[in-house]
């Protein structure tokens, strides 16, 4: 077992939600060594050609993850990985915080077609992702922002890529709908935290509004000017909103979560082309935080 490889222990957590056979209805041999190598890949960052002989051919490598990117194996794997968590009780539902990063793009990175794929087969390149390919360009170049909720055991529940110059606050709500924990026997999923955490870049009335209709406390504090304008509408401008600075103190969370991901360096500098790979490329990373003990 090499650096960074999956133990034991941590392989018989994530096999059994692992697809059992190939696409054309043989067993997949050795999906350990092809799975370590995704992950090697991952956390280092090189190109898929230059693995390390031990993970077998590197193209075998590359396509398992290219196809579990796009028939969304990766996505299914983190939910029921999650929802094994979540039974054990290991998830810390009383605080879940939002934040985002900017990831710097490669050159190689850049170029994918934008013209707008057609729907093709199960396991091709999905029709549905972002046109731009979640890129953006600012001062320091090309750039994409993944928007991430965290709980309190500093590991991702959910997050969302979008372009580098795309603001916080309009991608809250988007992030908070995608926290779906199933249960393992049976039911509707857990969606919602006891507790919301976030810095004024989330502080919005749309987002306010959003969190109170699903009955969710929240510590977001209020910017000077968003203060000034409902001081000065005086009666018309609404309430004062609530904050609790000692919950406040927990937002750390999230930050360390994220600085937790960007240790795998296909994270922390996008690489990948495509959306959809940058994606499931994320998954990944939190699927092996989840792993861990």
């Amino acid at each position: 077992m090499g650096q960074g490889d999956l133990t034991n222990a941590e392989w018989r957590r994530l096999e059994p939600h692992l697809p059992a056979s190939g696409r054309r209805g043989g067993r997949w041999s050795d999906r350990r060594r092809v799975i370590n190598g995704i992950l090697f890949r991952i956390r280092t960052g090189i190109p898929w050609r230059d693995l390390p002989s031990r993970f077998g051919r590197w193209k075998t490598v590359y396509e398992r993850h290219r196809r579990w990117s796009a028939d969304g194996t990766w996505d299914r794997v983190l939910r029921a990985v999650q929802a094994d968590a979540d039974f054990a009780g290991r998830i810390d539902w009383s605080m879940v915080s939002v934040d985002s990063t900017s990831c710097r793009a490669h050159q190689h990175a850049t170029g994918a077609r934008k013209k707008k794929p057609r729907v093709l087969k199960k396991g091709q390149c999905p029709g549905t992702h972002r046109p731009d390919e979640g890129l953006g360009r600012s001062r320091g170049g090309l750039t994409c922002k993944i928007h991430l909720a965290g709980e309190g055991g500093c590991r991702p529940m959910a997050f969302l890529i979008t372009p580098g110059q795309w603001g916080d606050a309009p991608q809250m709500i988007e992030v908070l709908k995608r926290i779906r924990v199933p249960h393992p026997e049976g039911g509707h999923p857990r969606t919602r935290p006891d507790h919301l955490g976030g810095d004024k870049a989330y502080s919005s009335r749309r987002n306010r509004r959003y969190l109170r209709r699903r009955q969710i406390k929240h510590t977001i504090p209020e910017p000077k000017d968003q203060r000034a304008n409902r001081k000065r509408h005086g009666s018309k401008g609404g309430r004062p909103t609530s904050f609790d600075s000692t919950k406040y103190k927990r937002r750390n969370e999230v930050e360390r979560t994220i600085n937790r991901l960007k240790n795998f360096r296909a994270v922390a500098i996008r690489y990948d082309k495509r959306a959809y790979v940058v994606h499931a490329t994320i998954t990944v990373a939190a699927i092996r935080l989840w792993l861990r003990p």
